[in-house]
């Protein structure tokens, strides 16, 4: 492949930023990108990303969400028939990718969701853009900082409750939205003039945030999961909005509050609650997906944990409900999943992600209405607490919720009251 020759010079690629480079690179040049998703056909979800290279040439990407950043997986290059050069940036842990054509300063192409089959949505990205929506700076009608009362899927006979928190600074907006089911991880947007915008792309999700505040301080909009997922949304401010307590969502439905199951492993081998490594033993129970961003966030988390507590005598078991039906190619993806993350617990395969699909397969729980869930197992396999959703680290509750979660690993690994 020819070289990309990038002359230093004071021309700026666009009004937000120039970009000086001396060296000439085989591949894009280093720096800020901004990218758009078009999920529809007058809807765009922008993100940054950075590209950089290691000591050893390599070259990095960054996707960048507020104070998060996001490694692309794996990088590959190459040209097609026609000599236009391409670039595939892969999310293994979400089972997507891009893959898009490069020129000097710009590339387009795809994002693919390979889960949900023909699903691509179109995508460009500018290099030296660091503005995420918009490069103005209209005076905004307000100040976002705080807690909101939210609720989602208005037009619907069951909408959802949610907690918006934010924090803005001049135009700059981030912040999250939690829900009784998880929460919408790190947003970063805008506030320009009366129009509210917040986005986030992980590699496996595109989440877009948009509204109007209203006189009263009221934020009225629209709510984007990729181009499948469109609902309405309104809030208000209130600080001492709260959502149902965790533990009293799901219950455990058994008589004496014990379970058992039998699922495979990402070997195809049968493995048992009752098995010798875990007979006895206090245990906590993961319901989860690998496709699930606080799964994601609950995974690495939990690995920390352990790391951090060696000689602690608990199992943990994570149950897998999968979006392929296909139980080989589920096994796969969760074979890979464990593999990257270098988890060292088992991840069984428990079925298909259908929420009704994977209550009725496990047969102890009342509902299963979020993944994850946790179950808190002690050493006679009695269910002493079960936890609904995960309040991650983009959150204010990040840290009860550790707080909390040790209380419960303590509460388990005490000797059962006969």
């Amino acid at each position: 492949m020819k070289s990309v020759i990038f002359i230093v010079a004071l021309a700026c690629l666009t009004v937000s930023g120039c970009v000086e480079i001396s060296k000439p690179f085989d591949q894009i040049p280093p720096g800020i990108w901004r990218a758009e998703l078009q999920l529809a056909e007058e809807v765009i979800l922008p993100f940054n990303f950075e590209s950089s290279y290691m000591a050893d040439g390599q070259l990095k990407i960054e996707i960048i969400n507020a104070e998060e950043r996001i490694p692309v997986g794996a990088i590959t290059f190459g040209r097609t028939r026609d000599l236009r050069d391409t670039i595939v940036m892969t999310f293994p842990l979400m089972d997507s990718y891009i893959s898009a054509d490069y020129k000097e300063n710009v590339m387009q192409g795809f994002w693919h969701v390979n889960y949900r089959g023909d699903y691509d949505i179109p995508f460009v990205a500018f290099h030296g853009q660091r503005h995420r929506f918009s490069n103005a700076n209209e005076v905004p009608a307000g100040d976002m900082t705080g807690r909101w009362e939210a609720t989602f899927e208005l037009e619907t006979d069951d909408p959802y409750p949610a907690i918006g928190e934010f924090q803005q600074n001049g135009n700059d907006l981030t912040g999250t939205f939690m829900t009784e089911t998880g929460d919408y991880r790190f947003l970063e947007g805008t506030v320009q003039g009366d129009q509210f915008m917040l986005s986030c792309f992980d590699g496996g999700h595109a989440f877009l945030f948009t509204a109007t505040i209203s006189p009263g301080e009221v934020l009225s909009g629209k709510f984007y999961s990729g181009k499948h997922y469109e609902t309405n949304w309104v809030a208000g401010r209130n600080e001492e909005a709260k959502l149902t307590d965790p533990y009293q969502l799901s219950q455990i439905i058994t008589t004496d509050k014990r379970i058992d199951f039998s699922l495979l492993n990402s070997d195809g081998n049968l493995v048992n609650l009752n098995d010798e490594q875990y007979a006895g033993k206090a245990k906590l129970i993961i319901i989860m997906g690998t496709w699930c961003p606080n799964c994601l966030d609950e995974s690495k988390f939990l690995i920390q944990y352990l790391a951090d507590h060696p000689d602690l005598d608990l199992e943990i078991i994570a149950l897998a409900f999968e979006k392929y039906r296909d139980e080989q190619k589920a096994l796969d993806i969760i074979k890979n999943y464990q593999s990257r993350l270098k988890i060292p617990y088992e991840i069984l395969y428990a079925g298909y992600y259908n929420k009704s699909e994977a209550t009725s397969k496990l047969g102890f729980i009342d509902k299963i209405i979020s993944y994850p869930t946790l179950l808190f197992v002690d050493k006679t396999n009695t269910v002493r607490r079960v936890h609904t959703g995960f309040a991650g680290p983009a959150t204010s509750e990040w840290e009860k919720f550790q707080s909390e979660f040790d209380l419960s690993i303590q509460e388990i690994l005490e000797e059962p009251t006969l």
